[in-house]
């Protein structure tokens, strides 16, 4: 899109700021990440089904009630703004060439009219994808207790300094370059200093940093082995932010205007700046490439994991799928004190939309996505594929059995008792419903399409394309079976003999 056309899809998208409330969160989605190597947007990179951005958003939305959130949009606009879609209080800001964090931040500041806001601007970037709203309720009630005017949310790496490229937060040391003891200013953070100024510093003249009239020593290697690092993730008193975010410089090896700086920028307002760490480390992960990506989401499905294990059977910890929202909903139904007996085999995917039930097995491969709705006692083979698209209804009744290789989509009912063996196909459409009637036997190599199939009827190797398949009691009292059937084919003149 051309860069008016994404002004114009920012602005349609945006709903206004609701005033009453005092707390913005801005949220940098601004960037693409060229480490990632895809021609997604790094922001739309899913965790757990989710976008990146969108459960960053999330956390926000829930962790503090009422927010106000700016979404800052740069490279891929047009589609992360879609993604995220017009919500309550949301504005989208654009910012059309990407000149670091800083420049992002006063983007986003134009958003908000000084003459009315005043109160807390927290800022979170886009990828961190398993932060959460514990997290960020956390983060505020810090802040908020605290009464300083800047904090921000630090990590403690845990693998290799080599491997660490965050900021590092630089705090006071016990005793300044003279030798003369910190006092009550010992652990205060003095500055962020990125990773790639560490590296363009002198490997013999250290590091020399001035608070309170004193100044600290730290040496390359030191600075690079400082395993606390810099989440990204700041809260800010709104007008002391204001007041400064244009005092930040490029001066740095990337020519870029980074909020880190911010910190040196308040400690010489003597404006207080704090630093906390959340409980679990893992929340202020970000990525850069595929393998960090998969890390995060590794993660991801191990929280649901540990919250699922002992409510219901999952056979491979290591490979399953369950969204969010059904994890809620056997939890809920794990609240009832009434035993689940859900089993879920190795590579199953449960999508949104699903409602499970009672005495469940999908075994090895299962797909489920959309408004499947499982009666109680149902079995599912290895590798069937289950779904309904948008606005239809797939009901599933008591006791039904469907086997292997099945693929089943649309707008169906399947009546309890029945039993669809290996190898069919079938699917309801709106203006043709699927509905198969009450302990229904269908096998072979079947496709059935928009069709009614009544109670107790047995298909076999058979298309039944719209059609009605009634329930006929032949003398003996037995169903006739519908075998062999085959509706008249078309296109017959364009096949011939080789």
């Amino acid at each position: 899109m051309e860069v008016k056309e994404i002004h114009e899809l920012a602005k349609e998208l945006s709903s206004p700021m609701d005033h009453e409330v005092h707390e913005v969160g801005i949220i940098l989605a601004a960037g693409h990440g060229k480490r990632i190597k895809s021609q997604r947007s790094k922001m739309l990179h899913k965790i757990w089904g989710i976008p990146t951005v969108e459960r960053v958003y999330n956390a926000c939305r829930t962790g503090i009630s009422n927010i106000n959130l700016i979404v800052v949009v740069g490279i891929k606009a047009e589609d992360v703004i879609k993604v995220v879609g017009k919500r309550q209080s949301t504005i989208f800001a654009y910012q059309e060439k990407q000149n670091g964090t800083g420049h992002a931040v006063q983007v986003a500041l134009k958003k908000i009219d000084p003459k009315i806001f005043d109160g807390i601007v927290y800022i979170l970037p886009g990828d961190m994808g398993l932060i959460n709203a514990e997290t960020m309720k956390s983060f505020r009630d810090e802040f908020l207790q605290s009464d300083s005017d800047m904090m921000v949310l630090t990590g403690i790496f845990e693998g290799d300094s080599k491997d660490n490229s965050y900021g590092r937060i630089i705090r006071v040391k016990s005793k300044d370059e003279k030798g003369i003891d910190s006092g009550i200013d010992l652990g205060k953070v003095i500055e962020i200093i990125e990773y790639k100024d560490i590296l363009s510093l002198s490997d013999d003249v250290p590091y020399r940093v001035k608070f309170n009239s004193k100044n600290y020593l730290y040496t390359k290697k030191e600075l690079i082995e400082n395993k606390e690092f810099n989440s990204g993730v700041y809260a800010f008193k709104y007008k002391k932010l204001n007041e400064l975010v244009n005092s930040i410089t490029s001066n740095n090896a990337q020519n870029e205007i980074y909020i880190t700086d911010l910190i040196s920028i308040f400690n010489g307002k003597n404006y207080t700046v704090q630093a906390v760490s959340p409980r679990e480390q893992y929340v202020v992960m970000g990525f850069n490439n595929k393998s960090v990506l998969k890390e995060m989401a590794d993660v991801a499905r191990n929280k649901v994991y540990e919250r699922l294990k002992d409510i219901i059977e999952i056979h491979d910890p290591e490979d399953f799928f369950i969204d969010e929202s059904i994890v809620e909903q056997i939890i809920r139904m794990d609240g009832n004190n009434v035993p689940l007996d859900i089993s879920i085999g190795k590579g199953v995917h449960i999508g949104k939309g699903v409602k499970l039930n009672y005495n469940l097995e999908l075994m090895k491969n299962v797909f489920v996505e959309g408004n499947v709705q499982f009666g109680k006692n149902v079995r599912v083979s290895q590798n069937v594929a289950l779904s309904s698209f948008e606005g239809q209804t797939f009901l599933i009744g008591d006791n039904v059995e469907i086997l292997s290789g099945d693929i089943i989509k649309g707008n169906i009912i399947i009546g309890e008792g029945s039993r669809i063996e290996s190898s069919v196909n079938m699917t309801g459409s709106d203006e043709y419903p699927l509905r198969v009637g009450k302990h229904v036997l269908i096998k072979g190599t079947s496709y059935i399409f928009g069709s009614v199939i009544e109670d107790d009827v047995h298909i076999e190797h058979s298309v039944i394309i719209r059609k009605r398949v009634d329930r006929l009691v032949k003398r003996d009292g037995s169903i006739q079976p519908v075998k062999f059937y085959l509706p008249m084919p078309e296109g017959i003149d364009a096949v011939e003999e080789l």
